[in-house]
């Protein structure tokens, strides 16, 4: 039986994404903050986590991130950042899932096809960044881009047929979000764990490194 690794299951896409996979007849392994005690920005925590695991995995998705830390919203202009709420931000959006993917590499096969993917979001993206704001937030993410941009290099050396993607899950009604909704029509988080696990199955090792949203569109670095 085909085995996945969802980061961050107990979240609302992360949650959908165990269940769309154990309906289609995956091994769902979940590991989470508020369920298992999983730190993402604590690398000691990952190694204990991850270190347990029997793989190997022939999905692993990264879902976890927040808008809002420690009640740092995200900035509507720059002369409200603050070195402490961008730090959070990077901590959770950036360094934590660089550094789950730095040790969940060792839990994917080398020698079959196999997906390791994060989710950015558009707003992460310096080509599609039309309005301005959010600075902190967007920061993250882009560097969360560049982080699988490289992690993407550097597994095509060693797992040839491997896939490391960034995904844009689409707006989606969870409590991540409910907040900021505002005019922006969102879909369930089931809609959008189904969407997204419909692109990673198209995807194949010449599309590693990219940015792909729910439709499957690439998005602008």
């Amino acid at each position: 039986m085909k085995q996945a690794l969802i980061i961050g299951a107990s979240g609302g896409i992360g949650s959908a994404l165990c269940s769309e996979l154990t309906a289609q007849g995956w091994q769902v392994t979940g590991l989470s903050r508020s369920t298992h005690g999983l730190d993402v920005t604590d690398e000691a925590s990952i190694v204990h986590h991850l270190g347990g695991l029997n793989g190997p995995f022939q999905r692993i998705i990264i879902a976890t991130g927040a808008l809002e830390i420690a009640g740092y919203a995200p900035e509507k202009a720059l002369k409200h950042l603050t070195g402490e709420g961008m730090a959070l931000q990077f901590a959770l959006n950036t360094i934590g899932p660089a550094l789950v993917m730095k040790h969940a590499a060792a839990l994917l096969p080398r020698d079959a096809p196999c997906v390791m993917a994060a989710l950015s979001a558009r707003v992460g993206s310096i080509g599609d960044n039309r309005a301005g704001g959010w600075h902190s937030y967007r920061a993250a993410k882009a560097a969360l881009n560049q982080i699988i941009r490289g992690a993407a290099i550097e597994l095509g050396r060693s797992h040839k047929q491997a896939v490391c993607v960034a995904l844009h899950p689409g707006t989606v009604a969870t409590s991540f979000t409910e907040k900021y909704l505002g005019r922006h029509p969102a879909v369930p988080a089931p809609e959008a764990a189904a969407n997204l696990l419909q692109v990673i199955d198209r995807l194949g090792p010449e599309e590693s490194g990219q940015f792909f949203d729910w439709a499957g569109k690439e998005v602008a670095w």
